[in-house]
């Protein structure tokens, strides 16, 4: 007699397994509900809803750009081919204001004391906020009202500062003569005399707008890693060393950007010479944008000033379009 196995055998037939469909083929089999071909109606029309709203304010944001920003510009240009008063209908004068700009003696002693100007608020206005940067970043104690010190004069009103560097500059009870007289040194015509004046004009500029720039150079020297001053260290690299192969390198981009910035800032110059020295003396204070506010609003030639401001347009974006080129071939 044999005995029959309790534990049926692997080829019996209750024991195989049920054929299961591979995952594939299940989903294959049913219809995703989130395939874009098969989204319900009503999430279609909250997609739609959602864009049109994206849409709209898109929208609002051009429009904005387009009247506040893009329709000056355009205006401008229209209006440096036109003779305006604005008391009789504008004439369409084709190229002569742009000829009479030209023939302009002043045009050309603008364009010069603007070129000035830049190079000297470059000398200064460039230097001096990246050592302070850098020297306030080397402080352990006092750091942070160090740092307000130094943004506080971009919180000033223009107008107050100006007229706050007009009592340092007076020849009588002024700041700095009487600094001068107390080390037995002559009083200068700050702003009197034809060498100085322009100087004096950029140490306002750099004391007035160095705060931010400062600030810019401290958040870029933050974010240097530390590993790199304390391999330079451990290497025995001197402070200089550190400075010409740690920081510079690292701060490059940002000091590429604020110079480029700074060039097209310092071409923009008008409160300084319109409030302290009014273009004297003898014109060698006049700039580009006070001649421009001149012909607008003192001769009442807005053709001319049109002609003027697109001129100064044409030579920032030129010289913008330049720079980026040529420090994107050497990056």
């Amino acid at each position: 007699m044999t005995v029959q196995p309790l534990t049926p055998t692997p080829n019996s037939p209750r024991e195989k397994p049920a054929p299961t469909a591979p995952p594939t083929a299940r989903k294959d089999a049913a219809p995703s509900a989130s395939a874009p071909g098969g989204a319900s109606p009503s999430r279609r029309r909250r997609r739609l809803r959602e864009n049109l709203v994206a849409y709209a304010f898109l929208t609002a944001g051009v429009l904005c750009f387009a009247l506040f920003s893009w329709y000056p510009i355009v205006r401008g240009w229209l209006l440096g081919f036109q003779q305006v008063t604005f008391a009789r209908p504008a004439e369409w004068v084709g190229w002569d204001n742009f000829r009479r700009l030209f023939e302009d003696p002043l045009f050309v002693t603008a364009w010069r004391n603007t070129g000035y100007f830049t190079l000297l608020a470059l000398v200064f206005g460039f230097a001096a906020p990246f050592f302070t940067a850098v020297v306030l970043n080397e402080l352990r104690h006092g750091r942070a009202y160090l740092r307000m010190t130094v943004y506080l004069p971009v919180m000033l009103p223009p107008i107050v500062t100006m007229l706050l560097w007009r009592w340092f500059y007076d020849p009588g009870p002024g700041l700095f003569n009487n600094a001068l007289e107390l080390v037995h040194l002559p009083a200068q015509q700050w702003l009197e005399s034809e060498n100085l004046a322009m100087v004096s004009l950029v140490l306002v500029s750099t004391w007035a707008n160095m705060g931010t720039t400062t600030l810019i150079y401290l958040a870029a020297l933050g974010g240097i890693p530390g590993e790199l001053y304390e391999a330079a260290e451990i290497d025995g690299a001197s402070i200089r060393r550190r400075l010409w192969h740690v920081t510079l390198p690292q701060m490059r981009f940002i000091l590429m950007i604020t110079l480029l910035l700074q060039v097209i800032g310092t071409m923009q110059v008008f409160i300084e010479p319109y409030v302290l020295t009014g273009g004297g003396p003898d014109d060698a204070t006049v700039t580009v944008l006070l001649l421009l506010y001149r012909y607008a609003f003192i001769y009442n030639d807005f053709g001319m000033a049109s002609a003027m401001s697109t001129v100064l347009f044409v030579v920032l974006g030129t010289f913008a379009a330049v720079y980026l080129r040529l420090t994107r071939t050497k990056g």
